[in-house]
């Protein structure tokens, strides 16, 4: 059964959406700031959260961040303001999707089912099936969807992270157009806006330290896209 976790201030909300959600087989649990959402975490495992942005005490981009720092788990990041800097700032921070208040009940399913989809089958749609693969002295665990450092650091990904990554590493050294990465790394059915993939990218570059000014590894291409250039083994 899937497990999400519901993160929001406003209680009406999280009964509408525990109440709806219940009625898909789905095991709710929800929070209402961000020390009760914590305390869910240490006590049980869950395959999704829905994360307000704006929350009493630390909002839902601090959470998302710290989340990041130590989990994949995928997150679908709710609120109220749909401004285009918010959604970038909350895609920047490792959330994998962004819905806006008000909406639909049934688009808000259909974006968790495909959200754990891809979690779920990461490690099965690409064409290199070794559990860990090695480039320029990083290794990538397939299975974990973790990344090491050369220095044996351990570097969580977020689901969208980790699908460009295996994108770039599936056709390295050639040169990939944004709308090729994204129909890869992120899928048509998401609600995409422009600099998505560039913000992609630059998370990534973060993670494995490429300078983005001169950057070794994700190469931009002008006019045309980017280029992994790495030794993968």
């Amino acid at each position: 059964m899937t497990s999400i976790l519901i993160v929001d201030d406003d209680r009406q909300i999280r009964e509408l959406l525990k109440d709806y959600l219940d009625g898909f087989g789905m095991q709710i649990r929800t929070a209402e700031d961000g020390d009760s959402m914590k305390q869910a975490l240490s006590e049980s495992r869950f395959d999704l959260i829905i994360l307000d942005l704006m929350l009493p005490g630390e909002d839902g981009i601090n959470l998302c961040r710290n989340l990041r720092t130590h989990s994949n788990i995928p997150i679908l990041m709710l609120t109220a303001r749909g401004e285009a800097m918010d959604k970038v700032v909350g895609l920047e921070v490792g959330a994998d999707d962004y819905m806006v208040k008000p909406f639909e009940p049934r688009e808000l399913v259909a974006r968790i089912n495909t959200i754990l989809r891809r979690a779920g089958n990461m490690h099965d749609t690409s064409s290199i099936d070794a559990n860990t693969i090695s480039f320029s002295g990083w290794q990538l665990n397939n299975t974990m969807r973790q990344l090491t450092s050369p220095d044996k650091l351990v570097i969580a990904l977020s689901n969208a992270e980790f699908r460009l990554l295996r994108v770039f590493i599936d056709h390295a050294n050639r040169v990939l157009t944004r709308d090729f990465l994204l129909d890869q790394a992120r899928g048509r059915n998401m609600e995409l806006f422009d600099r998505s993939i560039d913000l992609l990218v630059s998370r990534l570059r973060q993670k494995i330290g490429d300078d983005p000014r001169t950057p070794q590894m994700i190469k931009t291409i002008r006019g045309e896209g980017y280029i992994f250039d790495a030794r993968i083994s």
